[in-house]
């Protein structure tokens, strides 16, 4: 059967991608293959990762795999690292370049600062995600005194233990869920600081909206992107809860027959998280015009584009 595919223009590639993956790049020419250590996937999308290591980017979990650190180079991922992890990478000797996300970071000042002010800290996030490990190690203060919640049932059972708090949250939950949190946060603790919505990323609320126009319009939205991609991942769940039926593919391998279920589906929305290379939803488009879809239309507003200044050791 014959369809017709809806693409939304803000996809893919935020600032924040754009800048980790360019510092990898950069110091890959300004320090060489050999010298060139990643600690965790710089950005979550297998693709850009397999890419990155072709040209010569070497991945660690931990800063123990660095042979000979002194004469090493390490970046942080996109996410961010714990205050441990970068004093830990410090005593290593190992030259230290920064690739977490101006918009991360700007949380991590707010943790840091709350630390710091002697408050309690909640953070809305999913707990073990890379973002919210880093966003948690940025608090110097009591364990006790930090919270990690994702639910507006977390809420229910959470208790403080002072009354002087504040509250952040990852860059890259759902919307529409986020505000039931922070909502039932204040209702619960009416003295807790924070944000007067939430953390969400300008991106990563873009590409909810746009994926909200697909769901409207579509009977199959296709997300391209990893699975441990939380910003790919909510843009599923967003289409979804909007009503359509929703995939998450790393690629155009992924799809299958049943997935497209032709019988039934006259339109097809197409997306891609915030760490997916074009390239990908360029090969998930031809595939659809191999398989049946007689058009590609643009859907929503052009994507907004930003950039954020390079470390001063690339720049």
């Amino acid at each position: 059967m014959a369809f017709k595919v809806l693409l939304a223009e803000t996809r893919g590639f935020c600032a924040g991608v754009e800048r980790a993956i360019t510092v990898v790049n950069r110091a890959l020419e300004k320090f060489g293959s050999d010298k060139v250590y990643v600690l965790h996937e710089v950005v979550h999308n297998k693709h850009v990762v397999a890419d990155l290591a072709v040209r010569g980017a070497h991945f660690v979990e931990h800063l123990d795999e660095i042979p000979d650190p002194e004469n090493k180079v390490v970046i942080f991922s996109a996410h961010g690292v714990s205050l441990d992890t970068i004093a830990a990478a410090h005593d290593k000797k190992l030259t230290v370049i920064d690739a977490t996300c101006p918009l991360v970071r700007r949380i991590h000042f707010k943790v840091q600062k709350a630390a710091q002010e002697h408050k309690e800290v909640v953070i809305i996030g999913h707990d073990g995600h890379q973002e919210v490990l880093g966003t948690v190690g940025q608090f110097a203060g009591p364990h006790d005194l930090i919270h990690v919640i994702l639910t507006t049932d977390d809420v229910d059972k959470l208790e403080l233990k002072t009354k002087s708090a504040i509250f952040a949250t990852q860059t890259t939950l759902s919307i529409d869920e986020t505000a039931k949190t922070v909502a039932a946060l204040k209702e619960k603790f009416t003295f807790i600081e924070g944000p007067r919505q939430d953390d969400t990323c300008f991106a990563t609320q873009h590409r909810q909206a746009a994926v909200k126009l697909l769901a409207e319009s579509c009977d199959l939205v296709i997300v391209a992107g990893s699975q441990n991609s939380s910003n790919s991942r909510r843009l599923s769940e967003v289409a979804q809860n909007a009503g359509a039926r929703s995939f998450l593919i790393d690629d155009c391998s992924a799809i299958t027959p049943e997935m497209l279920d032709l019988e039934h589906v006259n339109s097809v929305g197409v997306t891609a998280g915030a760490s997916v290379p074009e390239y990908i939803v360029t090969e998930i488009l031809e595939y659809l015009k191999a398989h049946g879809a007689t058009e590609v239309i643009s859907v929503g507003p052009a994507q907004t584009k930003r950039v954020f200044p390079l470390p001063d050791s690339l720049d």
